[in-house]
């Protein structure tokens, strides 16, 4: 059968919902950007003790943590409590963490930020059996990533990028490492570009017996410094200096070292890899005398698993695996220990897909098969050897949870389609769904693992239900686009709610389009795009060439040229939707933010007047100006790939840029400089291309806080409005 340039997918395509076009309001700006359409996801944190029976939250007021069953969600009794426990100091806390016997707790107040995922706050460690609480370092100093030895008798934490030991038994505190120093020396915490691309903070592990601290040391000593500058409300700005490598720059040197907390030594372990490796992941196995130490080459297409030997040094080789573009490292966090080896996500049949080994690197069965994509491992019941995940198998536009025993008997745990994800207890025998498609805001359950039984609801969102009644507003549909280039991309489409077949609509094409990323999903979302829509602008999104849940090759075939297809996929779809009866083809507008605001930028200086006007938000400019590990797994140094380097530079094609360019950024993004910005927007004077620009004092890579979100969106809009 012959096939179409737009072609509704009929089995997702939602016609109307239960809350769709029933009222008569009309979607504003502010309700958007105030959150009054975002769902509820926050129950409280749920988390699992080891009974299997029981589960720990905070209470809404943050003074207490208590204790609740499962099945029936009733309070059982309270583990802390400021009002009640002895020289407890504050009324209120952050967070909290419990040991394994669940003799101790830490609290921690004063939470600080420092990047996207790292913090640092003040500790306190309460004593269960005898009501008593007391800071956990006697420094007075904020500390981080606190962890609990095995037995619960101590904990290692960072003071000043120095690792501290506490045993609790003698309440002494230990300085284990004393070189750490700021933008030098950093010991078990991570440099900035692991942090941010890794996606991990702590690389310390224990071992099983208690009796070794293995941890990563950074020297970051040669790593070029970046300075940025912070404006502040004084007469003078400052400058905020920190370690950042750039595509083809130094990166810090990592070791790996143990520290034996009875002889008080401290061992350096010489991992079998050159000064360009990275060390991503640390894990001791279920035995004390193997320590897992996961690497990857500098090019990131070459991982080895060693197992290292604390005491003697000695390291053995377990796993090894290259792939001919890259190793996706988010698969290195799966990787899971078992008495009777391990399990872990692989591509190495051109889709992932969850394998079982042995204890000695021996793959034993593929766990899950098929031309579909395995999304999260959520874990293993070691006693009945089941697997849990979540995957895209249904279609790439979904998301349902699965179990697979030790037979290869199959069963769906997930009931609603859409987008589904399940948090299980420590033995699995509960689980927590939560559920949401383009129809249905957040639905959270409990269910009964093995009946699959609903227990209780902890979360529908009615409130938010009854809200959008009250409004006029036509929710999103899914279909295929057939591009020029004979592939078929999925898109979604978010109409006026008085949309009139016979009218001709201006569109905005929003897009993020980076590596494995996916914006075109059946899951809840009400945003800006609807506030377009109510003001009659047709909004469409387009996941092209990189993106996830499609196979292996179609992620991976944009390596050593990012930006080049992907940039064309969003010109030749939006050249497919100009042929719409619907759709003005000479007033189409694209928007991005991060890689989307690059691929805007991509997509103006080759659409060849494609699109009539773009927004870039935080736009890398050229990829030579952004970090070395995002960068180089997908397209290696630029003095490897100059070639690709210059093919996908926005600042190398800036005199080609077609239509009303609307540049945003804000001045301190420790991600994407604001001086990419800066670079590209001398190159557009330069070249005597006119553009709109705007800047955020002192705002990081989100550009929030205040009012800014409301400025900056209005912005945005007015800018279309101005230009559609």
């Amino acid at each position: 059968m012959k096939k179409t340039a737009i072609n509704i997918l009929l089995s997702l395509l939602v016609i109307t919902g239960a809350w769709a076009q029933q009222g008569t309001q009309r979607i504003n700006l502010h309700e958007i950007i105030n959150g009054e359409f975002r769902q509820t996801t926050a129950i409280g944190e749920m988390r699992s003790l080891p009974d299997g029976e029981h589960y720990t939250a905070m209470n809404p007021e943050r003074t207490m943590i208590v204790r609740y069953a499962y099945r029936t969600g009733q309070p059982v009794d309270t583990l802390f409590n400021t009002a009640t426990a002895r020289e407890c100091s504050f009324d209120t806390f952050q967070g909290y963490q419990i040991a394994s016997t669940g003799h101790r707790v830490l609290v921690w107040r004063e939470r600080e930020a420092i990047y996207r995922r790292s913090w640092k706050a003040e500790f306190y460690d309460y004593d269960v059996r005898r009501n008593y609480v007391k800071p956990l370092s006697d420094t007075g100093k904020k500390l981080m990533i606190p962890t609990f030895s095995p037995d619960g008798r101590m904990c290692a934490y960072v003071i000043d990028n120095n690792i501290w030991l506490k045993k609790f038994d003698f309440d002494t505190e230990i300085q284990v490492t004393n070189d750490g120093e700021a933008n030098k020396i950093l010991n078990g915490i991570t440099d900035w570009v692991y942090e941010e691309e890794f996606a991990v903070t702590n690389l310390m592990a224990w071992s099983p017996d208690n009796e070794q601290l293995a941890f990563v040391r950074f020297d970051e000593s040669a790593v070029p410094e970046y300075k940025m500058q912070m404006y502040g409300d004084g007469l003078y700005p400052v400058t905020y200096d920190f370690k950042y490598p750039k595509a083809g720059q130094r990166n810090s040197r990592v070791t790996l070292h143990a520290y034996n907390v009875n002889s008080k030594d401290t061992k350096k372990l010489d991992v079998p890899v050159d000064e360009e490796s990275y060390i991503p992941r640390i894990l001791f196995t279920t035995h004390s005398d193997q320590l897992a130490v996961l690497t990857l080459n500098r090019h990131q297409n070459l991982f080895n698993m060693y197992y290292a030997n604390p005491k003697s040094g000695v390291f053995r080789l377990i796993l090894r695996e290259e792939n001919k573009a890259y190793i996706d490292s988010e698969w290195l966090y799966s990787l899971t220990f078992t008495a009777n080896g391990f399990y872990y996500v692989s591509e190495q049949d051109g889709y992932a897909h969850l394998y079982q080994y042995s204890p000695t690197g021996v793959m034993q069965r593929q766990i899950t098969q098929g031309n579909w994509d395995v999304t999260a491992f959520l874990g293993i019941h070691e006693a009945t050897n089941t697997v849990y995940y979540q995957s895209a198998e249904e279609s790439p536009l979904r998301r349902s949870v699965y179990s697979i025993d030790a037979k290869g008997n199959k069963t769906k745990l997930s009931v609603q389609e859409g987008t589904n994800n399940a948090a299980f207890n420590s033995n699995f025998t509960y689980f927590v769904n939560t559920y949401s498609s383009v129809q249905t805001p957040a639905r959270i359950t409990v269910h009964e693992t093995k009946s699959r039984k609903e227990l209780r609801v902890l979360q529908n969102n009615e409130a938010l239900k009854t809200k959008l009644a009250q409004y006029a507003f036509s929710p999103k549909e899914f279909m295929t686009i057939e591009t020029a280039s004979g592939i078929e991309l999925n898109a979604w489409m978010v109409k006026p709610a008085n949309f009139d077949p016979s009218r001709q609509y201006p569109v905005l094409m929003t897009q993020y389009s980076g590596p494995n990323s996916q914006e075109v999903l059946d899951r809840y979302g009400m945003d800006w795009e609807h506030y377009l829509a109510a003001n009659g602008i047709i909004v469409v999104a387009v996941d092209g060439r990189g993106t996830g849940a499609r196979g292996e090759a179609f992620r991976k075939c944009t390596y050593l040229r990012m930006g080049e297809l992907e940039s064309r996929d969003q010109v030749e779809a939006a050249q497919a939707l100009g042929k719409l009866p619907y759709i003005d083809a000479k007033r189409i507008a694209i928007y991005g933010w991060s890689f989307g605001g690059y691929n805007t930028l991509m997509a103006m200086t080759t659409g060849d007047g494609t699109f009539k006007a773009g927004i870039a938000v935080a736009p890398p400019t050229d990829w030579k100006f952004y970090d070395t590990i995002y960068t180089e797994r997908f397209m290696r140094t630029p003095q490897e790939n100059f070639e690709g380097y210059a093919l996908t530079s926005p600042l190398e094609r800036a005199a080609d840029l077609q239509g009303k360019l609307l540049l945003i950024h804000g001045t301190a993004d420790d991600n994407v400089h604001f001086a990419q910005s800066m670079v590209y927007a001398e190159a557009l004077v330069q070249a005597g291309k006119q553009f709109d620009m705007h800047i955020y004092k002192d705002r990081n890579h989100g550009i929030s806080g205040g009012n800014t979100r409301l400025h900056l969106y209005t912005k945005i809009c007015n800018f279309l409005f101005d230009n559609l």
